[in-house]
């Protein structure tokens, strides 16, 4: 083994909004960059990158695969969101060293690029949606093409007509403004129970949604999903909070149209790559999850760039939790994000194709964040789906 390529410093940053970033270092000054974060646990999965730090401390940088798995295998227990989420900023950070050790940008090592540009979307209209119109126009103001929208604020587990028709109104509202050329996705989050997808999903068809996202809880999958895919024409997309390709295999199998994994919570770049190779296999497109930072969504972009079933991907810029604190804030140079016709162009920079600011993460991180989930409550008091 070369000591050129060994891993001698490992920081991590817990930076505005709501983000943690990881810098890791090797002897020769090599600096690769990763975002190992799960929205509303940055400290529990900060303690959980220091946890494993001394397994990668004086290991080659070059070894990704290898210190993949063992991150991963060498612990009695092992995966979930949270050990998943620290073992993917160690692997972009390494998969950026990788690129920026050859000169390359990461998709070249990932078998290169089979387009010139991804599609992107961007978010309207809050955790409680309202002002879609208005939240759209300013999107395709900026560029884009296709956003996505919460379906609803709180409802219950069977709501009445009103709120029936206050989600089918917003879409109804999406559409218009976008026109037949422009795409919305409707994201479910998890808050519509069984029985009311089943209501909504068919007075939404005629809208032609680009496909509604977790259209239950995860833990309801295996018993809805696939009655949802099969009476529905609307292509359904799921998969934020499903976190190996192992998790993703139920999901595929009950013939989800999108495949949704989160690269700073399913592994990293290596094995968010293996969860789009498994659903080519099943015909599935990919669409990786993304309300993040720039080292997550310059990471999704290279597996995207690399993947002949990419979609789409998903863009935090402006999104609601970006309160004073945006995706750009950190670049040293934001022209790899610029949006065109609805469209990042290939990131053609060595490693993960962005340049941290690091002055700026370290003078962030000095204020932090405690950013938590959301609570919510039925008008009864009970606990509701955020």
């Amino acid at each position: 083994m070369s000591s050129s390529t060994t891993i001698t410093k490992i920081e991590t940053f817990r930076v505005p909004p709501r983000w943690l970033f990881l810098r890791v270092e090797t002897s020769d000054g090599l600096v690769g960059w990763g975002e190992p974060v799960l929205e509303g646990r940055a400290a529990t999965v900060e303690a959980a990158v220091h946890e494993l730090a001394p397994q990668v401390m004086g290991s080659d940088a070059s070894r990704i695969e290898d210190t993949w798995q063992r991150l991963t295998r060498s612990g009695f227990y092992r995966h979930g969101p949270v050990l998943n989420s620290a073992v993917a900023g160690f692997d972009q950070a390494l998969w950026d060293i990788a690129g920026k050790r050859l000169g390359v940008p990461v998709h070249e090592l990932l078998g290169g690029a089979v387009r010139d540009r991804v599609r992107t979307y961007s978010w309207v209209g809050g955790d409680d949606p309202a002002g879609v119109r208005e939240h759209i126009q300013a999107r395709l103001d900026q560029g884009f093409t296709a956003v996505k929208m919460n379906a609803s604020g709180v409802l219950r587990h069977i709501d009445s007509p009103a709120a029936i028709a206050d989600v089918v109104d917003r879409a109804h509202a999406a559409r218009e403004t976008l026109g037949d050329s422009g795409d919305f996705a409707l994201d479910f989050h998890g808050r519509v129970s069984p029985a009311m997808a089943h209501r909504l999903l068919p007075l939404l068809e005629e809208l032609m949604p680009m496909w509604v996202e977790e259209p239950v809880v995860p833990e309801l999958s295996a018993e809805h999903l696939p009655r949802l895919v099969q009476r529905s024409s609307i292509p359904i997309a799921t998969g934020e909070r499903a976190f190996s390709r192992w998790d993703f295999k139920p999901l595929l199998e009950a013939g989800i149209a999108v495949a949704q994994p989160d690269i700073s919570h399913a592994g990293g770049i290596s094995e968010t790559r293996r969860i789009a190779a498994m659903a080519e296999t099943y015909g599935a497109g990919l669409a990786p999850h993304c309300p993040l930072g720039p080292i997550a969504l310059a990471s999704c972009l290279q597996v995207d760039l690399a993947s002949p079933n990419t979609v789409i991907q998903e863009s935090s810029l402006g999104i609601h939790y970006n309160e004073g604190w945006d995706l750009l804030d950190y670049l040293a140079d934001t022209s790899p994000f610029t949006v065109r016709d609805g469209h990042i162009d290939r990131l053609t920079g060595p490693g993960l194709g962005v340049e941290i600011d690091e002055a700026e993460v370290r003078k962030a991180a000095a204020h932090g964040h405690d950013w938590a989930t959301p609570t919510w409550n039925h008008t009864d008091g009970s606990l509701a789906e955020w």
